[in-house]
């Protein structure tokens, strides 16, 4: 999306020609399989380990970091693969997002229309904080060493990069209707006034 957006704004006129469906089917492949491998080499690591301690695991997601903690061998290999694997899965995708984000904002910079430039800054600013609240939420989840591994805070941060982005874009893009605006803030007003 953040791609999508820079096109379309500093690049508006070669749209079609940078958006066209095949580099959009690249990225797509790229995602998939680069989030594929990293996942087969954690399931790969975690399929042989012995189990000794209990096999309850307290998720409500089998996550490979709560099955390494049941396990009772030494998981050096596991953290080094790990933050090497989510390191790259985590760093590329982060890059191009800023990236993207920083030309928006130099353009939107350099644009003399306000109004152009508050509708351009207030579309690119929805889906960074939703992206935001993702990356912070599982790079705090999957970047931690095994040994700290905490499940109570990996359900909180898992639930947050599962399924706050999800419930958040509904809202967000309704926030741009005119009239869901309007109606939230003479909700705001009527509570003001309650108090």
């Amino acid at each position: 999306m953040s791609y999508d957006r820079y096109v379309a704004i500093c690049r508006p006129l070669q749209y079609t020609v940078l958006m066209r469906s095949k580099i959009c089917s690249i990225m797509s492949v790229a995602a998939w399989f680069g989030s594929s491998v990293q996942a087969l080499a954690c399931s790969l690591y975690v399929l042989p380990l012995p189990y000794c301690k209990s096999n309850v695991i307290r998720h409500y997601m089998c996550d490979y970091p709560a099955l390494v903690q049941l396990s009772c061998s030494d998981n050096l290999a596991y953290d080094i693969t790990g933050y090497v694997g989510n390191f790259m899965i985590f760093f590329i995708p982060i890059s191009i997002i800023l990236a993207c984000y920083i030309a928006i904002l130099l353009q939107v910079l350099r644009a003399r229309s306000s109004g152009s430039s508050h509708k351009a800054l207030g579309t690119c600013l929805s889906h960074l904080c939703v992206v935001g609240i993702f990356y912070v939420t599982a790079i705090l989840t999957y970047m931690t060493p095994a040994a700290s591994y905490s499940a109570q805070r990996a359900m909180i941060h898992t639930v947050f990069f599962t399924i706050a982005p999800a419930m958040m874009n509904p809202f967000i893009y309704s926030l741009r209707n005119r009239d869901v605006l309007a109606a939230l803030r003479n909700l705001f007003a009527r509570c003001t006034m309650c108090q």
